[in-house]
C-alpha cells in the first residue's frame, strides 16, 4: 500500500469536520431533528403534511453546494474506478443497509455518536467494519 503524503490535508479535513458538526447542531436546534440523510430522503417517500419543505431544502442544499463550489471556479480531483453497474449495486447495498440499520453514517456516525447513543456506536462500528472488509477484499484479495 502506498500513502501519498503530499495529498494529506489535515487543515481542510478538520475545517470540513467542524462545519459538518456545526451544521448538525444547527439543524437539530432549528428543525429539532437529526441530520440523517437517509431519514430525510426516506421521509420524502412517505411525506407528511408540513414535513416536505425542509426535507426538499436540505437535499437541494446537498446538491447545490458542490455545484456552487464548482461554478466558483474550484475544481476537485475525482476519479471513479468502477463501472456504472458497480456504482448502482453499491448504491443499492448502501440503501438496504441504511434501512436495516435504521440510519446512515450522518445519522449514526455524526449525530448519534455525539449524543453517546449505544445503538449508533454499534451501527457505526458495523458499517465501518463492513467498509474496511470490503476494501480489503476488493482491493487486496480479489484476483
Amino acid at each position: 500500500m502506498h500513502i501519498d503524503w503530499n495529498a494529506f490535508t489535515p487543515g481542510p479535513a478538520l475545517a470540513g469536520g467542524i462545519m459538518i458538526g456545526l451544521a448538525a447542531v444547527l439543524f437539530a436546534r432549528v428543525v429539532g431533528r437529526i441530520a440523517g440523510i437517509s431519514g430525510i430522503v426516506g421521509g420524502l417517500l412517505r411525506p407528511r403534511r408540513h414535513d416536505v419543505g425542509w426535507r426538499v431544502a436540505f437535499i437541494a442544499g446537498l446538491v447545490a453546494a458542490p455545484l456552487a463550489w464548482r461554478l466558483a471556479g474550484h475544481a476537485w480531483p475525482f476519479e471513479l474506478e468502477a463501472s456504472g453497474a458497480t456504482v448502482v449495486a453499491a448504491g443499492l447495498l448502501v440503501g438496504v443497509g441504511t434501512r436495516y440499520g435504521s440510519g446512515c453514517t450522518s445519522g449514526h456516525g455524526v449525530c448519534g455518536l455525539a449524543r453517546r447513543s449505544p445503538r449508533s456506536l454499534v451501527a457505526t462500528l458495523a458499517f465501518m467494519g463492513t467498509g474496511f472488509a470490503t476494501v480489503l477484499v476488493v482491493r487486496h484479495l480479489w484476483p
